[in-house]
């Protein structure tokens, strides 16, 4: 009997999603794709927090993506995304943790802010350009003198998972000048010319806003 598909419980243009889909793709892990739109009450049956994304593997189910990521990692050891070295091991972990600690979810307070009327778009823009430069200015000092391909390495490592979809948003969404960050701009347009990041894409998804209109 064929073992079951890992369901992954997501939405387009969450970048928290973003980042297990390029992590399933890179690591070839076949699953099922099941969108939660925002005001899926029955959602919470799986993520009691009721974020995006989570991950039902088998008996398992894991949310929060750096979670599930850690998760896939060890069930998944095709394309390790963390490196042996304990230093470059440090260096994807303080940027994945930086992405995902300081700048996404301060950049959401904002976003839900301007949607719930408490912010006006302006002062909402303000905010979320203020922390999204905040965490790539600190990206890039820790990177200083980086001539690599991609963050830490020749190879897509955990760093550049969590990179990607924030650059992302940061350019499609929040007109962020990158030209101020010479290292992740280049890093970007690297990981727009792999297949794995190509199809993790929020316009690639089957709940992506302009397949739906």
């Amino acid at each position: 009997m064929a073992a079951m598909k890992p369901v992954l419980y997501s939405a387009a243009i969450s970048s928290c999603s973003y980042r297990v889909r390029i992590a399933l793709s890179l690591k070839g892990v076949e699953y099922e794709y099941r969108t939660v739109e925002w005001n899926d009450t029955d959602y919470e049956k799986i993520n009691p927090i009721k974020y995006v994304p989570a991950l039902q593997d088998g008996d398992i189910l894991v949310s929060d993506s750096l979670a599930i990521i850690l998760y896939l990692e060890d069930k998944y050891p095709q394309h390790p995304l963390l490196p042996q070295d304990l230093k470059r091991k440090a260096l994807n972990l303080q940027i994945a943790n930086i992405v995902c600690s300081s700048i996404q979810p301060l950049q959401c307070y904002a976003v839900i802010g301007l949607i719930k009327g408490k912010l006006g778009p302006d002062e909402s823009l303000q905010i979320v350009h203020h922390y999204i430069d905040k965490g790539f200015r600190a990206i890039e000092k820790l990177l200083e003198g980086c001539d690599s391909k991609f963050a830490t390495g020749d190879e897509v490592q955990l760093a550049d998972v969590f990179l990607a979809p924030q650059i992302h948003a940061g350019v499609t969404r929040f007109d962020i000048d990158m030209s101020k960050y010479p290292h992740l701009e280049r890093f970007y347009k690297a990981y727009m010319e792999i297949p794995a990041f190509q199809a993790a894409r929020p316009e690639n998804q089957p709940d992506a806003p302009s397949l739906r209109q």
